[in-house]
């Protein structure tokens, strides 16, 4: 029998971990943009010692949700406040379910009274379409869904083109870009800059920790604004480089965003239910693969709430009600998991390395770099002895702190400081098509800050980075 969308799925196979941890979607792909402008060593420093130039403009789910009730519609299917958000500027906006688990989040932009954008993975994309059907809002949707992750040759077209450019020099390079020095953009506010003969938003921001503006507009208009910020660049003299799809998911490493929690609704009864049988079998719920070395038979021991990923302030408390409200007051007054940066210690890294170097003999866990996710939802242990600590969620290499880094999140009870053990590579069971066969690793991790990256902790405004929970 054939399975018609994701309740269909569990039904008939029982315990979804089974399924996506045996996932045949292959690796995680950043689509359209070339894997490398320059080598991707070059491409992280300039992050940090010139300029770099991200293009986002494939890789991310966009929605333009406008109307009557946006607004509502919004504030009560996303746990943030409402009340400070004006026009021009922007939040990053996180959904959970009526249980209080992470849905997903997106950056969301007010462009007018009654219209917002929003931009992000494909999660909180599919909630906010179901949730505007489900509840017959006032609201109308246009969902520009991210480009094709091989599009074969075809021509890949977007609603608008999305650049960032960011590092230590970026500012000379937006003064000749605009013809004068920017306006005085508050973190995530957006104003309007010149590029060549054109108007464009563009958003205080900085993926890894230094000043950038993330820009956008018209789809069609993305040869010649590229053409112009290579133009601006030579002319500043600034050694701008180009960023590929390699480098690109890195960045986050050193500024301590992890961009994809697993989707906390595959549990729940009524809305939720409702939202399984409204997602299709090829969905990304459906079809996405949970990596690494935990394994649970219950799948909520791989979802993550607020709390834990440091997105306890965004909580609008004082809204009148949203989704997941009720059961979020209830974890505010327990213990919480808390995020870090994992150090892997670089002597367990190399022995991971050599054994591929060793005919004959069992290798482990092959560690791509710089970025060794092979799966949509990454889920390492993390040991204190015999005892489960912690959860590895997204790995990868820095060449500016020369090591390689993971962010997930520890017990309440463990330090900056204490040197635990990270079980790295799969059960031998795996179904995975991207991963290899292989033995288990033991790899030493150094419980770090986040963001790891000094620049980021003490240049970014006051935001989840920079923020404890409380």
């Amino acid at each position: 029998m054939s399975a018609h969308s994701l309740e269909d799925i569990i039904q008939q196979e029982g315990n979804i971990v089974n399924r996506l941890r045996n996932s045949k979607i292959g690796m995680y792909v950043y689509p359209v943009v070339a894997p490398e402008f320059a080598n991707w060593r070059d491409e992280q420093r300039a992050w940090r010692e010139s300029a770099v130039l991200f293009d986002q403009s494939h890789h991310m789910d966009e929605l333009i949700v406008e109307g009557p009730q946006a607004t509502e519609f919004l504030a009560y299917h996303g746990i943030n406040g409402f009340g400070n958000f004006d026009l021009n500027r922007a939040k990053h906006y996180v959904p959970v379910t009526p249980a209080g688990h992470v849905i997903g989040d997106h950056i969301i932009f007010r462009e007018d009274e009654q219209k917002y954008v929003l931009v992000g993975r494909a999660p909180t994309s599919d909630w906010l379409l179901f949730c505007a059907a489900y509840g017959k809002w006032n609201v109308r949707i246009k969902h520009d869904p991210r480009s094709p992750s091989r599009p074969e040759g075809e021509r890949v077209l977007r609603t608008h083109y999305r650049f960032q450019i960011q590092g230590p020099e970026a500012n000379k390079i937006f003064t000749e870009m605009n013809g004068a020095p920017i306006p005085d953009i508050k973190f995530f506010h957006v104003d309007w800059i010149n590029i060549g003969g054109k108007k464009v938003q563009a958003l205080r921001h900085g993926m890894s920790g230094a000043p950038g503006l993330e820009i956008w507009g018209p789809y069609e208009d993305k040869s010649y604004i590229l053409n112009a910020i290579l133009e601006a660049a030579k002319k500043a003299g600034v050694d701008l480089v180009r960023c590929g799809s390699r480098a690109y998911s890195t960045n986050t490493l050193e500024s301590g965003w992890i961009p994809s929690p697993l989707p906390g609704i595959y549990t729940g009864d009524g809305m939720m239910k409702a939202y399984r049988e409204w997602l299709g079998p090829e969905s990304y719920e459906a079809s996405g693969a949970i990596g690494g070395s935990f394994v649970s038979d219950n799948i909520e021991d791989y979802y993550v709430n607020p709390f834990e990923l440091g997105y306890d302030f965004y909580i609008g408390w004082k809204k009148d009600d949203f989704i997941g409200k009720e059961a979020l007051l209830k974890m505010k007054e327990q213990p919480q998991r808390k995020k870090v940066t994992f150090e892997w210690n670089a002597e367990d890294v190399v022995n991971v390395i050599a054994s591929a170097f060793k005919p004959g003999e069992d290798h482990y866990k092959w560690i791509d770099f710089p970025q060794p996710n092979y799966a949509s939802s990454s889920a390492d242990m993390v040991m204190q002895g015999d005892k489960m600590v912690g959860m590895s969620m997204f790995n990868g290499y820095s060449y500016n702190e020369r090591c390689v880094l993971s962010l997930g999140v520890v017990d309440p009870d463990v330090e900056i400081g204490d040197v635990l053990t990270m079980k790295w590579g799969e059960p031998e069971t795996t179904g995975k098509t991207s991963t290899e066969k292989h033995k288990q690793a033991e790899i030493r991790v150094r419980v770090s800050d986040t963001p790891y990256s000094t620049e980021a902790r003490t240049n970014y405004a006051d935001s989840w980075r920079t923020k404890a929970s409380k």
